[in-house]
């Protein structure tokens, strides 16, 4: 045997220059020694089927086509039709266990069905993921702490537009019932095209060549939530409905596959919001009076913490969305395979958003009386007493929302019999959105104030307000700006474009030494995100609308055609407040001006990104020591052309466009490495360099300013700038990531698994928030108003290197059987994931005393489900817990905080019951409780004091309620 030898002086630097690419080659040299030190030539061990006891047709007719190849795997998933949750835990490890990568698995617990209620609820459960609720349900995933930003998300292995700003997708837009599995990749390869930072979650639809005979499924449940019907004559009730149906065939002797699926969410939203807007020190040498010098506060003790003004909100809103899905697949040889992939989807949301407002600070003229307080670190807290000069306002909104998504892909693989073989893949992905919100304030006219009683939580918990005002009185309540906000009301209309065109071609040969084959292949996509955004400022006919004819006392009373019921906030003690019409409202007793201002002219923006990838994968097959050694080695060359183009203002003036870009080059090698050491026991190491570019819209080139009067804080008088903007000079997130994995798989559904990583983060994107920015290239847009300074607060993303994120995970899962025969039909899965970060500078990391972790991470996440199915009968309930994590800067008054979202706690449960002989087979009936225990959404808010002492006090509690489903599902 030769072995070459590197000279010494020439290894060395090159480790030290290119540390990753170096532990690649190390990898693959210890693997090409193990594999010359076998007496006899490696063993190819070829990842088997997703499930060895279900072979497909187009297997049993002597494989009439070739698959589109994945080392992976991963579309095995879909090769099977699964029936019941164990099956689905069977065929999702399998996919696991067959992988070269890290990765995780979901497979469908039968056609048209995933394990819950949607795709983000089932990522949940997963190790290291964790969802963000929206409206009370899961829509968005992070991935090992990152944010839902940096999740890289594909449809059969295609990047998808968003209806966001950003890069997340909105899972909801996707039907679980149209999606038979996803896997999770938390290493990636060279051949993963669109891959996050943290992960990329690959979506998977059906192959109707994969079944062996015709399938049809259909799917009716009904929906109500317990939050009850909040917003009254709104048409948001709380039920709803969810409805799908799939049908799959095979034709021209199993050559030609159809699979079409439709699934429709009909789906209502009752949710309660309370915000405590800020907390202060208002009398006392300790307070804003002797250190702001603010009014002092009657009737308020010295030195005693406060509640600054409060918002009481219900949202009431209805979920529309279709979704259609067809999959065309013809196989007519051994050679060639092609695959035509469509999907379209329609959302539509309508909100009611109303509820009761008020300020309460020192400068708002307030008294207090009957002062109760509890002690509480570091001081005594207000909880109880009676407000008066409150300036109560009454805010109704509504938004109307449609969005569209559209998704079409056609792959085509040919094998030219000789080894090599051609895949060729062309998709586009298109996203719409439009948006119309508008709200109008109401109160007393005049600026006349009220008064009320109060009882306020000291932890995080609805308050109870007794006002003496009623508020849904309409001979009392009229259109009016009741605290001088300078308008009486406002309308938005917004419109956003992301479209995605791709291509994709690559070539497959097999080859020698410890490499099975390789792939070499190229893929250029072309992004381009527009978004509009027109505002308009409302005024009641006989007001003016110019500093020296609008009143903001000024008030109309409302039509009383225009009134439909009351909003209840009758859960913080409002027992109602008036609810009426928005759009008839400002239809009729209004006029608009348009008010795009600086701010508003910013989000008139087009961001762009083309973006050539090169990459080149060898597939690792050996074995070393009689064990077998798999996986793969790659690198990905990635070339970014990053512009933009917005509206040039001055002031509020427009006067023409701007435009700006950065381009730049990334190699991404990458290498994992899978070991057999024991009987379905595997050793699992990755290691990579992964990129991810920022939020679309912190790349846009637009920046906007403004000046205004500050009313409360430290800087109450003042006439102070403040600004945001993009930055279309942005660099990419760049990470080096290495994986350790241990498996075990055992009996049917059984594993236990545990793994370590360490993403270090070469390059990073924070929001930064400085408050003595230079503002004097900027026009003062309000000549009423001038500024104490050039200089105030603005926020923009900036680059920043350095910061590491570590974690460790742990899952595993039991056949009850397994146990105990007594136990047979019982199982249990659960996972526990551990992550710390560790970041510079940071948005948060700013503020004097904040912690220094990555924004948006959850130190612990975790899940557990227990599960019976026998006889027909099955049962699940599972629990997802995921510990409090820091969310982005505020600015609050001239001064920096930050909020924490709270720890949050889920709970859900189905049981069901399938007829599995007789007239009824096929026929099965399901219900389903999510959020058992009304988990609520909280928040903290963490600022200064006027002393400068840091508290942390509650911000936001929501409650969204139970969502009860119950309905049958038939296949055949």
């Amino acid at each position: 045997m030769n072995h070459r030898h590197s000279m010494p002086g020439r290894a060395v630097p090159a480790i030290h220059a290119r540390p990753l690419a170096a532990a690649c080659a190390m990898a693959l040299w210890l693997a090409s020694g193990a594999s010359w030190a076998q007496d006899q030539p490696p063993q190819n061990t070829p990842p088997p089927p997703a499930d060895a006891n279900a072979k497909s047709a187009t297997e049993q007719k002597a494989k009439k086509a070739p698959k589109p190849t994945n080392s992976d795997g991963v579309s095995n998933l879909d090769a099977v039709v699964v029936t019941g949750i164990q099956a689905s835990i069977q065929n999702s490890l399998k996919a696991k266990q067959n992988s070269s990568n890290i990765i995780e698995a979901i497979s469908a617990e039968d056609i048209g069905k995933l394990p819950d209620s949607s795709i983000a609820e089932s990522l949940a459960r997963v190790p290291g993921l964790a969802t963000q609720r929206v409206d009370g349900r899961a829509n968005q995933i992070s991935i090992r702490g990152l944010s839902p930003d940096f999740v890289g998300t594909t449809l059969n292995g295609r990047e998808q537009a968003t209806i966001g700003e950003n890069r997340g997708v909105d899972f909801d837009q996707y039907p679980s019932e149209l999606i038979s599995g996803v896997a999770v990749y938390k290493t990636p390869d060279a051949s993963l095209v669109g891959q996050g930072l943290s992960g990329t979650v690959d979506l998977h639809t059906i192959r109707p060549l994969d079944l062996p005979k015709r399938a049809f499924a259909a799917n009716l449940r009904g929906e109500t939530t317990d939050n009850g019907n909040l917003n009254h004559g709104s048409g948001v009730g709380d039920a709803g409905h969810r409805a799908s149906f799939s049908y799959i065939d095979q034709y021209f002797d199993h050559t030609l596959g159809l699979a079409v699926g439709f699934a429709q969410l009909d789906s209502p939203v009752q949710e309660k919001q309370y915000q405590a807007w800020w907390w202060s020190l208002n009398n006392g040498s300790q307070g804003a009076e002797n250190n702001w010098g603010a009014p002092h506060t009657p009737g308020l003790p010295d030195n005693v913490l406060s509640q600054e003004g409060m918002q009481l909100r219900a949202k009431s809103e209805n979920q529309l969305r279709n979704g259609l899905m067809t999959v065309l697949e013809w196989a007519p040889d051994d050679h060639y395979h092609s695959t035509l992939d469509l999907y379209y989807s329609t959302f539509s949301q309508k909100t009611f958003l109303n509820g009761a407002q008020w300020s309460s600070s020192p400068y708002d003229n307030v008294s207090y009386s009957n002062v109760g307080t509890v002690p509480t670190l570091p001081y005594p807290l207000v909880t109880t007493g009676h407000i008066d000069g409150l300036k109560a306002i009454l805010q109704n909104e509504y938004t109307k929302e449609k969005d569209n998504l559209f998704s079409a892909g056609w792959n085509n693989q040919y094998d030219f019999g000789n080894g090599w073989m051609i895949n060729a893949d062309a998709s586009y992905s298109m996203a719409k959105r439009r948006l119309h919100d508008a709200y109008l304030f109401a109160g007393l006219p005049g600026q006349e104030t009220s008064s009320t009683d109060f009882a306020t939580p000291v932890h995080e918990h609805f308050p109870d307000f007794t006002p003496g005002t009623n508020f849904a009185d309409p001979g009392r309540i009229q259109f009016t700006d009741p605290n001088n906000y300078g308008y009486d009301g406002r309308s938005e209309y917004d419109k956003q474009k992301d479209s995605i065109r791709a291509f994709r071609l690559e070539v497959s040969h097999p080859v020698g030494w410890i490499f099975s084959d390789f792939t070499l292949g190229a893929n250029y996509s072309d992004r381009r995100k527009t978004k509009s955004a027109d505002v308009f400022f409302a005024w009641l006919n006989g007001n003016g609308s110019t500093s020296g004819s609008y009143l903001p006392g000024y008030g109309s009373p409302i039509d009383p055609s225009f009134l439909s019921g009351v909003t209840d906030l009758s859960y913080g003690g409002i027992p109602a407040i008036i609810n009426y019409d928005v759009m008839d409202a400002l239809g009729s007793q209004y006029y608009l001006t348009q008010r795009n201002g600086q701010s508003d002219w910013s989000r008139n923006y087009t961001v762009r990104e083309k973006v050539p990838v090169a990459y080149l994968k060898f597939n690792i097959d050996t074995s070393a020591g009689g064990i077998p050694i798999g996986g793969n080695v790659g690198v990905q060359v990635v070339r970014t052309d990053q512009s933009s183009t917005a509206l040039q203002t001055n002031g509020d003036a427009l006067v023409g466009r701007i435009a700006d870009g950065t381009k730049y080059t990334k190699v991404l090698p990458s290498l994992n490495v899978f070991a057999e050491i024991a009987d379905k026991q595997y050793l699992r190491f990755g290691l990579a360099k992964t990129m991810a570019r920022g939020r679309i819209d912190d790349e846009k080139v637009a920046t906007s300013a403004s000046v205004a009067e500050i009313t409360d804080g430290p800087a109450a008088g003042q006439v102070l700038w403040s600004g945001s903007g993009g930055n279309p000079k942005l660099k990419p997130y760049i990470a080096v990531g290495a994986d350790l994995s241990w498996e075990k798989y055992f009996g049917k559904a059984s594993y236990v698994a545990a793994a370590v990583f360490n993403k270090n983060l070469l390059n990073y994107i924070y929001n930064e928030t400085v408050l003595d920015y230079n503002f004097s290239n900027y026009v003062n847009d309000n000549p009423t108003l001038t500024p104490n300074s050039v200089y105030g607060s603005f926020t923009t993303p900036q680059n920043g290197t350095g910061g590491k994120i570590q974690g460790l995970e742990l899952q595993g899962g039991i056949e009850g059987g397994l146990i105990a025969s007594w136990l047979d039909g019982f199982g249990a899965q659960g996972n526990f994931s551990l992550t710390n970060s560790t970041l510079p500078t940071s948005a948060v990391s700013t503020i004097p005393g904040s912690p220094s972790t990555l924004p948006g991470l959850s130190r612990k996440v975790a899940n557990l489900a227990l599960y019976y199915e026998k006889y027909g009968w099955s049962f699940r309930i599972a629990e997802r817990y995921r510990s409090s994590f820091t969310g982005e800067a505020v600015a609050l008054f001239d001064q920096l905080g930050y909020t924490t979202v709270l720890a949050d706690k889920q709970t859900d449960m189905q049981i069901g019951y399938e007829f599995q002989e007789g007239r009824y087979s096929g026929l099965s009936v399901l219900l389903q409780v999510n959020n058992l225990t009304d988990s609520p959404f909280k928040t903290m808010q963490t600022s200064a004091l006027p002393n400068n002492v840091k508290i942390q006090r509650p911000l936001e509690f929501d409650t969204y309620g139970r969502t009860i489903m119950l309905g049958v599902n038939f296949k055949m």
